[in-house]
């Protein structure tokens, strides 16, 4: 027993060393002040600025983690290190650990195990880093009393007994193991006899890229008018790029223009031992085959940025390791997610993300398949966009956002308690709604995060955005607001009929469409007059113009009002209204109030507190906006129906500290209240429940309402039924919809300015 009462279990009859070394004592000593510290992971892995796949990969999930989490864990680092490979770290590790030094291994864990703080330990796994020393990191991992959660990076299947004992052993130390792909569960399973209920499947991180102008880049990289292809990572013999140099004079024939891009240094490892040979190789070959000015060495280890811009330039990734037991590649990870279209050999990872589309799998080191699989894509550019398109809805659930969600809840699960996971608020942003928006009005859709120009404007969209702009600028008195709101406000004005009624659809060439003939366009004009009201609320702080403008176009617009009847269009009038101080709106408030009240009374009974017969869209806007003619009535009537009707509806969309709305695939009926339908939850429907709630708790002042607007919130930060992102923070712009099985990428004008709303509300309930 040493005299902190940790009691040691050594696996081997290794010596131990004795731990009163002056580090040890100094640390213990520092521990004393980080009592109230959050609690701790440590990250037991190779990290930059060693030139190594795991090293980059911990940094990005740290990075991630960091980032998608507020006071919930700290993260800190184990480096692995050797004699060969000694690093001056950016920012100094943790803890170092020496792997050709023996004593160093019993040394870190009683480091780890001293302070009380560290809940989990995350060893990244690479038989590599251990190779010679297996007995050495038995007694690390037998000696760490903190769960060990093991992050496999290569799976080898059928594995000999030696191989399969090493692995059992390290089952038995883990809490958790993580691997990145269904096959490599698999094969821990049925080729290991490893327990599955310790084993999570959580995919190889990928970045987020934005939409970018493919010419406009290779322009910067000096490669317009060619065809790119592209590989990177660190060079060895494993990668077998010469399949690619040997099929290149075949597709020459065919695309003269063709430039084969081989990004990235030999690999360190490979460096130490067999020195330049294999890039020597690689270039004879280059020289043997005369093909000099189509292919170019970036002998570098690129930084991410110019990585994932080489990616996007890319117009076929090539993939030709000849590791059949290849378990999962970084490399090719980023260039799927990257949207290349992408030809590989068949390593497992490879032929999982493949299934159904998504990629072109071809024989190892066969140069002739490889060469005929590029020309052919090269022939058919539409295959190959529809390639790039799969490519990133298979990806969309592996970028680091998400792998830092389900690292999370598995750190959550393994604390006990201990680890609690807040969401970090993202900053507010403007971006992809400037990106939406012309100087005629915003854009309705986007295929993925381009706007589509082609589908036209709504009225719907653009009072949206006039609302959540002139929120922004009350909030931070930004005059590029001013421009925004001008914009759509005129958009609005475009919109009003002599009638006094707005239409809602408007196409690419700035026309009035049939649709508008078509449809029920009452909820249209109660959102206009929504936006309108709220403008005309700014009237100390916006210019005389716009205001006067605002007031006139409701004038115009209040003889109409009380011929409209949707319930949810009443509610956005009632919402509008509630700013316009004058006797009219005050009437008009007072009629659909009264309205909506007698359907709430008719439909009430002792299990169904609601307006309608069943639970649609936008259902937080109701009991809302019951609330604001309460506000300026003081008609007692109203207040307790808006309490009634939100207690309900939130009771029922509320579960285990999770929202979820009711989804658009089945409305909720009064004789089923059972929210069990998955999939089809929007946005739009998340938005208005945190407004509602920030209305309420602006009234009433209970915190109930801020911590659910909290966690409501936390939908569009992973915290759904899938655990994923549906805020885009690359692009600032919001995904369409969460469905049953994945998450609509594109980030149209609805979702976009529906996150901006939610997010607007989160920062000013911050502020009360």
């Amino acid at each position: 027993m040493l005299n902190d009462g940790i009691s040691l279990v050594a696996a081997t009859d290794l010596k131990i060393s004795t731990i009163t070394s002056n580090k040890f004592s100094i640390y213990r000593l520092k521990s004393k002040y980080y009592v109230n510290r959050l609690p701790e992971i440590v990250f037991v892995t190779s990290f930059p600025p060693r030139e190594c796949g795991i090293a980059t990969f911990s940094q990005d999930l740290i990075y991630a983690l960091n980032n998608k989490f507020d006071k919930s864990f700290n993260s800190s680092v184990c480096a692995l290190e050797s004699n060969t490979e000694l690093h001056k770290y950016e920012e100094e590790p943790r803890f170092v650990l020496n792997t050709d030094n023996p004593d160093a291994f019993l040394e870190t864990a009683l480091l780890i195990n001293d302070d009380e703080k560290i809940e989990i330990v995350v060893i990244q796994h690479e038989f590599g880093f251990y190779a010679g020393k297996e007995d050495q990191f038995r007694v690390f991992c037998d000696n760490i009393l903190q769960p060990i959660v093991f992050v496999f990076h290569t799976v080898l299947p059928n594995p000999n007994t030696e191989l399969k004992l090493k692995m059992q052993e390290m089952s038995s130390a883990a809490s958790s193991i993580v691997v990145m792909t269904n096959d490599a569960a698999q094969i821990l399973t049925s080729d290991y006899n490893l327990p599955s209920h310790k084993i999570s499947i959580i995919p190889h991180g990928t970045h987020l890229v934005a939409a970018v102008d493919k010419n406009n880049l290779k322009k910067r990289y000096g490669l317009y008018g060619h065809q790119v292809f592209s590989t990177f990572g660190l060079l060895g013999a494993s990668k077998s790029i010469e399949t690619t140099l040997i099929a290149l004079p075949e597709i020459i024939k065919h695309y003269p223009d063709v430039i084969f891009l081989i990004l990235g240094k030999t690999h360190p490892t490979v460096l130490k031992n067999d020195g330049e040979v294999y890039r020597n190789f690689l270039e004879s070959t280059v020289i043997r085959l005369q093909i000099q000015d189509h292919v170019r060495f970036v002998n570098e280890y690129l930084p991410l940025p110019i990585l994932l811009e080489y990616l996007q330039l890319t117009d076929i990734y090539l993939f030709t390791s000849k590791d059949p037991n290849q378990a999962v590649s970084g490399t090719f990870s980023y260039a799927i997610s990257s949207g290349c279209p992408v030809i590989s050999t068949p390593i497992p990872h490879a032929k999982e993300v493949f299934q159904n589309g998504g990629g072109v799998i071809i024989d190892f080191m066969n140069s002739q398949q490889l060469a005929d699989e590029a020309i052919g894509l090269l022939d058919n550019e539409v295959l190959r966009n529809e390639i790039s398109l799969n490519s990133f809805h298979k990806m969309a659930s592996t970028v680091w956002q998400n792998s830092a969600v389900l690292y999370g809840l598995l750190f959550q699960k393994l604390s006990f308690g201990k680890i609690k996971l807040n969401f970090q608020v993202p900053p507010i942003s403007l971006k992809h709604v400037q990106n939406m928006t012309t100087e005629f009005g915003m854009i309705q859709f986007a295929k993925l995060s381009i706007p589509d120009l082609n589908s036209g404007y709504t009225l719907d969209d653009n009072s949206r955005a006039l609302i959540a702009v002139s929120q922004h600028y009350e909030l931070f008195r930004n005059s590029e607001d001013l421009k925004l709101i001008e914009i759509y406000l005129y958009f609005i004005s475009k919109c009003l009929q002599t009638s006094g009624v707005f239409l809602n659809y408007v196409t690419s060439e700035f026309e009035f469409s049939e649709q508008n003939f078509a449809e029920n366009l009452e909820d249209s004009n109660g959102r206009a007059i929504w936006a309108l009201g709220y403008v005309y609320s700014l009237k100390t702080s916006i210019p005389t113009s716009l205001f006067d403008k605002t007031n006139n176009l409701i004038l115009a617009a209040m003889p109409t009002l009380l011929k409209i009847h949707s319930t949810r269009a009443m509610a956005f009038i009632i919402k509008g209204l509630q700013y316009h101080q004058s006797l009219e709106s005050q009437q008009i408030i007072e009629a659909l109030a009264s309205r909506m009240a007698q359907m709430y009374k008719h439909e009430k009974n002792n299990q169904w507190y609601w307006f309608e017969k069943y639970l649609t869209y936008a259902n937080g806007l109701l009991p809302e906006a019951m609330l604001c003619a309460y506000i300026r009535t003081n008609n007692e009537e109203y207040r307790v129906i808006a309490i009634e009707s939100f207690d309900f509806l939130l009771s029922i969309i509320f579960v285990d500290d999770q929202i979820k709305v009711v989804s658009n695939k089945g409305w909720l009926m009064k004789d089923t209240i059972n929210n069990t339908q998955i999939g089809g939850e929007q946005p739009i429907d998340v938005a208005y429940t945190i407004l509602a709630l920030e209305e309420f708790y602006s009234v009433f002042k209970k915190d109930y309402y801020k911590i659910n607007a909290s966690i409501a919130f936390d939908w569009f930060l992973g915290a759904n039924h899938l655990n994923q992102i549906i805020y885009n923070p690359k692009t600032g712009g919001c995904f369409d919809g969460l469905e049953e099985n994945q998450v609509n990428l594109n980030q149209g004008a609805e979702s976009t300015l529906s996150f901006l709303l939610a997010r607007l509300a989160i920062a000013r309930m911050a502020v009360d």
